[in-house]
């Protein structure tokens, strides 16, 4: 295992089409100048840790291995100065790709868009349990990033609290690596009873994104940044603001989140409403 935070590491699904988490993955390593750890986990069978040598279970792992293999071959061919290094793991997907964020500087996963109920569900399910609980920043790929989009521009989701600020950290660098601008975003979601003046309101939200991003501009000074303060659901602004995005950048847990949870509600809207990569950050 290499030094921490030295890989990007990318979950490959063999039974479906890896191409486009694979190619987040690869160019980000390229601009990153880091390593490429591509990883298939073989569960076990009747939910035991051991290794299974029925015919099946070969069947698994030389499939497994082919597909690794093959992804490999394309990365390279993608950026051939990527170091692009295999690992077929045992295990249950999500707790052995978790495991691998301890090392890692950044997660690449694909998603399948399933609905809430399936991707909660599933057995083969990454994408929540891995963006609640990784130690490293997880990128969500179910769309391509608008490369298309001139000037190319990135979105980060603000509301004050350590996550987002901790997503103010990634965008901010994430913006300077692409030579993209940045979007900060604020959304104020009026309450049913409003006791306070919404102009008010609207100014504090204002105050809380400038006093949050201020600085940043001074260590990043080629990153154009934009504040912008909308009115909604901060799932559908925030989505609708990304829609030609690079990237939407969001802290793993905002405020007015539940005591336990691990993933915010707006972060678990984004991954099943945006239509870019959506990038969810732990607090450091």
């Amino acid at each position: 295992m290499s030094d921490a935070g030295e890989e990007v590491v990318v979950g490959i699904d063999p039974a479906r089409d890896w191409r486009l988490p694979l190619a987040w993955a690869v160019d980000e390593a390229g601009r990153r100048r880091l390593r490429l750890r591509l990883v298939v986990a073989v569960p076990p069978r009747h939910d035991t840790q051991h290794v299974d040598d029925t015919p099946r279970g070969i069947a698994l792992h030389q499939a497994a291995s082919e597909v690794l293999g093959a992804a490999a071959a394309w990365s390279r061919d993608r950026h051939p100065e990527v170091e692009a290094v295999v690992d077929l793991v045992e295990g249950f997907p999500a707790p052995a790709i978790g495991r691998l964020s301890r090392q890692a500087r950044m997660i690449v996963l694909g998603s399948r868009h399933l609905s809430r109920t399936s991707e909660f569900l599933s057995a083969g399910s990454l994408v929540v349990p891995v963006s609640a609980q990784a130690h490293c920043p997880v990128v969500v790929v179910g769309d391509a990033e608008h490369v298309t989009q001139q000037p190319p521009y990135l979105v980060v989701g603000i509301d004050g609290s350590e996550s987002s600020k901790a997503a103010l950290a990634v965008a901010f660098e994430e913006a300077d690596l692409r030579r993209a601008r940045l979007r900060a975003v604020s959304v104020w979601q009026p309450p049913f009873f409003l006791l306070h003046d919404e102009e008010a309101a609207l100014q504090g939200q204002r105050r809380m994104l400038s006093e949050t991003t201020a600085g940043w501009s001074q260590e990043y000074p080629d990153v154009v940044l934009t504040h912008e303060v909308l009115t909604g659901h901060p799932v559908e602004e925030l989505a609708g603001a990304a829609e030609h995005a690079l990237a939407v950048v969001v802290g793993r847990r905002g405020k007015g989140g539940y005591t336990g949870m691990r993933l915010g509600s707006v972060v678990h809207g984004l991954l099943h409403r945006a239509h870019c990569p959506v990038v969810t950050v732990p607090v450091r």
